[in-house]
């Protein structure tokens, strides 16, 4: 241990020490804005990965009505409507945590209190939105 550490130590004042995963998931607790923050980038990153393959897929839908029906019948697997409905999960957050963004940007809901509950809010809207799609996805309604 450094002398600037030993220092620290005695006179009382915090030590500040790297921070690793196993210290996010056990001691730390992120405020739902943090929770909001880093999914609006998995979302995004999902998305921007994914979208050669989505866009691939529905040129080839669109080609013949045998090659739709072919499209069709693998979205009956329920392997494939998982990896939808992830999809759409990804969508629908990164677009809720969008729009709050859009907010942010014009200098509403800015402070802690406003920001945690809009945070919260995008969460509950984000997975209602997927739980509805689910639903019709798997025929429920």
């Amino acid at each position: 241990m450094s002398e600037a550490v030993k220092d620290a130590a005695k006179k009382g004042r915090p030590e500040f020490r790297n921070v690793g995963i196993g210290d996010i998931t056990g001691k730390y607790r992120m405020p739902p804005s943090a929770i909001v923050s880093i999914l609006h980038r998995v979302s995004g990153a999902g998305l921007f990965l994914f979208l050669p393959f989505l866009l691939y897929l529905l040129q080839e839908s669109l080609r013949s009505e045998y090659s739709f029906a072919h499209f069709a019948g693998i979205v009956d697997n329920w392997f494939v409507k998982i990896i939808l409905l992830g999809l759409s999960w990804a969508y629908l957050h990164h677009f809720t945590a969008g729009v709050r963004h859009l907010f942010m940007d014009n200098h509403l809901a800015l402070d802690k209190d406003a920001a945690q509950k809009t945070a919260r809010w995008v969460l509950v809207v984000s997975l209602v939105l997927t739980a509805l799609v689910g639903l019709k996805l798997f025929g429920v309604f």
